[in-house]
């Protein structure tokens, strides 16, 4: 990758020799993946472009503070620290948990209490004044909205977290800025250099080429994808909102800055950033301009300038696309296991839903057959519900081979989870309907969709359990397909949705709030003193689940879950084959008591089988064995001593 004499003018660059030698063997191992991308992406300015690079990684690799370097060592020696089963990653709003990034340092306890070994807080970086799509719209990314603290606030909180074994995870918005970012403020003032960083028309011949092909992300609030700019003097694209301004990742500048950016933050001790809407950063005339193959160039080349520096850091796409598209953000090919490190299993949670609603566990099970195997270095990360709306995004062809229409099922589950089904138990809201296609997604806390709340409004007992079970149902297949679990804020309390989400004005537009209430923390001391109401049984539940799965080495994350044939539609099997063993789970989405013929599990683990949840013990020698409403099972072959 670089001359003798290059290597030597490196070398300069450093007092320490042990350094220097650290920084050249991660270059001879990570640079040519660096160099290659870059010259996929951008030919002839490739060469210039890793020259700044270099400079803007040494830097950063100077001021990396000791104990992260430490940790780069540990991360080193253990790669696969992502896939254990004792990670457990935990969602929240810095503000609506606890205030202050103060305040959260403050509630780390009760974190580490419940397991928690990954904390993603939503965005946080300094976002523009007023609307700015849940703090999607970054003004600074070097700062943090005044309200939450500082950035020497954020270091304190990621020194403390470290030292409990817990890896910050933030928000790295690639695909736009906000329309006050100084990028773009300069680009408005005629700045040729900042306006192209972003696309910018002097007419609409330009967007209305685009237009042709481009879908609309929100068609109720921000229709179209351009957005006439009268200071910038032309049509600015603009995918999400009319204040956010698309960046150009054509600009090699472009991608110099987020280097930088990244490796800022992970010296600031950020360990996992979630590359939001990464599908869209390249555009392409005649193409929806998402998922194209420059993005996944782009992604690995800022993974190996991470690598180099800060290979504590990985990388999460939000990438929420089709199972055939989402692959690639993990990597294939040429990029296998280089691009990010782990990928939202989106399908996942909206097939959970979808067989809890229609008792029919089939689709899910065909969906899950119809994913590439991922390389054995990513995860996933799994999740009952996050803080955005369900799309339903149950494929065509997947609900053909199971006898079912797409068009149709995706309207019943509108249906079902706002609550107009007939004998629906959900609450819910709909979310961006959209007339010319028939979508519509729905908003709303996983024990409002699952039950709860209409079964509390109500005071049926009986309701009630079957609303509990739904939800630890629900978190045990999350909890056992292997990856990240990924708990929303509030999850684990059961908290339904927030009535009063409209009287915050800016919150008013956008239901998907009624989803995202304050932390209830009365609730979390009472759950320990009251076991007994529904949230305290979800909560004990919850805590029971993940105690077991972090004593299970078959939830490697390495390893794949199958689904596995069921005679049963309403029960899901999953396989997964461990060099220590077989695991089989059994869930049983409905609240009917289901007698599954033994025969089913005896050929996946033979005559004897012990329950890793319940502790029990299961003879499938006999005719069958029963599941009782909502029951899982995680089995695996037991001997029986003589």
């Amino acid at each position: 990758m670089l001359t003798t004499e290059q290597v030597t003018q490196l070398r300069r660059a450093f007092d320490d020799d042990r350094e220097a030698e650290t920084f050249l063997l991660r270059l001879e191992r990570y640079g040519p993946e660096l160099q290659a991308s870059l010259q996929a992406v951008y030919g002839e300015r490739a060469g210039p472009l890793l020259q700044r690079l270099l400079e803007i990684m040494l830097h950063a690799f100077h001021t990396r503070p000791a104990d992260l370097k430490r940790l780069d060592e540990a991360r080193l020696l253990s790669p696969d620290w992502l896939q254990s089963p004792r990670m457990l990653g935990y969602v929240a709003y810095a503000d609506r948990f606890a205030g202050t990034l103060r305040g959260v340092q403050e509630h780390v306890d009760y974190l580490e209490g419940l397991g928690v070994t990954y904390l993603h807080l939503m965005p946080l970086l300094r976002p523009r004044d007023g609307e700015n799509d849940g703090g999607y719209a970054v003004a600074d990314y070097r700062s943090v909205r005044p309200d939450l603290g500082s950035m020497d606030d954020l270091s304190a909180l990621a020194r403390d977290l470290r030292g409990r074994g817990i890896s910050l995870v933030l928000d790295l918005v690639l695909n736009h800025v906000a329309r006050e970012h100084d990028w773009a403020a300069r680009a408005r003032a005629g700045e040729a250099r900042y306006r192209d960083y972003f696309h910018i028309f002097p007419d609409r011949s330009g967007p209305d080429a685009y237009e042709a092909t481009l879908p609309e992300v929100f068609p109720d609030f921000a229709p179209g994808n351009f957005t006439f700019d009268e200071a910038a003097g032309g049509w600015v694209w603009t995918t999400f909102n009319t204040y956010q301004w698309d960046l150009n990742w054509g600009n090699p500048e472009v991608l110099a800055e987020f280097v930088d950016i990244i490796l800022t933050l992970a010296n600031r001790g950020v360990e996992v950033f979630r590359l939001d809407a990464i599908a869209f950063i390249w555009k392409r005339l005649g193409t929806s301009s998402q998922n194209e193959p420059e993005v996944h160039h782009l992604t690995r080349a800022l993974r190996a300038a991470a690598r180099i520096v800060a290979p504590a850091v990985a990388f999460k796409a939000e990438a929420i696309v089709a199972p055939g598209d989402l692959i690639h953000y993990l990597g294939t090919g040429t990029h296998h296991g280089r691009v990010s490190d782990m990928a939202y299993h989106n399908s996942l949670m909206v097939q959970l839903w979808s067989s809890l609603a229609s008792r029919d566990t089939r689709l899910m099970a065909e969906a899950l057959r119809a994913f590439a195997p991922k390389p054995t270095n990513t995860t996933w990360g799994m999740y009952v519900r996050c803080h955005d709306d369900i799309g339903w995004a149950i494929g065509d062809e997947d609900a053909a081979r199971v006898g079912l229409s797409g068009p149709g099922h995706r309207h019943f589950l509108s249906d079902f989870y706002s609550g107009t089904f007939p004998g629906s138990f959900a609450r819910g809201l709909v979310f961006q309907h959209n007339p010319a296609t028939g979508d519509r997604r729905i908003s709303g806390s996983a024990a409002s969709l699952a039950g709860l709340e209409a079964a509390l409004e109500d005071g049926d007992e009986v309701q009630i359990d079957l609303a509990v079970g739904r939800l630890l149902l629900l978190h045990a297949v999350v909890l056992g397909f292997g990856g990240v679990p990924l708990l929303y804020m509030g999850d684990e309390l059961a908290l339904l949705n927030d009535p009063n989400y409209a009287d915050t004005p800016e919150h008013a537009a956008d239901n998907r709030w009624v989803h995202r209430p304050r932390m209830d923390w009365a609730l979390a001391r009472e759950v320990a003193e009251h076991p007994e109401t529904p949230a305290g049984r979800v909560n004990a539940g919850l805590r029971h689940l993940i105690a077991v799965r972090r004593s299970l080495p078959h939830l490697h994350a390495s390893i794949e879950s199958v689904a596995a044939p069921c005679p049963d539609p309403r029960v899901l099997l999953l396989r997964r084959d461990h060099p220590q063993g077989t695991l089989l789970e059994v869930y049983n989405f409905s609240e009917e008591r289901v007698a599954l013929p033994a025969y089913v599990l005896r050929g996946h683990l033979g005559e004897h089988a012990a329950d890793a949840l319940s502790g029990s013990a299961f003879a499938l020698s006999r005719p069958t064995v029963t599941l009782d409403p909502y029951r899982a099972l995680w089995l695996t072959a037991a001997e029986v001593s003589a």
